[in-house]
């Protein structure tokens, strides 16, 4: 993979490099705009990343970019969203580490209610 630059001018400039980690606008304007030619759809997505042109992308459009592009290991927008927004740098979260993470809350909260339905049955609350 290309390496990605530490800091980015502008959100276009980010999403830029996240279309280059998703194989290019060829790629990327092919999966998000089916409709089109490939050429057509290559010539959208960079008219898209222009900030010379009137083309710009929804909202919706940027999420899918940004799921996709952190699919390949590339956080550039997301990085430069939160650091515009003055949050700190993003730190992606493995499917098996919130799978992980879940299955403990439901066990913590499990036994939290086993020990309160234990309280109320002591209290007299509950036949």
């Amino acid at each position: 993979m290309q390496q990605q630059a530490l800091f980015h001018e502008s959100l276009a400039d980010a999403l830029q490099d996240c279309v280059r980690a998703l194989g290019g606008a060829k790629s990327v304007g092919n999966a998000m705009r089916p409709e089109k030619t490939v050429d057509d759809a290559r010539r959208w997505i960079l008219d898209c990343l222009n900030p010379d042109r009137a083309e710009k992308f929804a909202p919706d459009q940027v999420l899918w970019i940004l799921r996709e592009a952190r699919k390949v290991g590339c956080h550039a927008a997301m990085t430069y969203l939160a650091r515009e927004c003055g949050y700190a740098d993003p730190q992606p979260i493995e499917p098996e580490d919130e799978r992980s993470a879940l299955q403990r809350q439901f066990v913590e909260q499990s036994k939290a209610l086993q020990q309160l339905a234990h309280r109320m049955e002591r209290s007299g609350l509950l036949p």
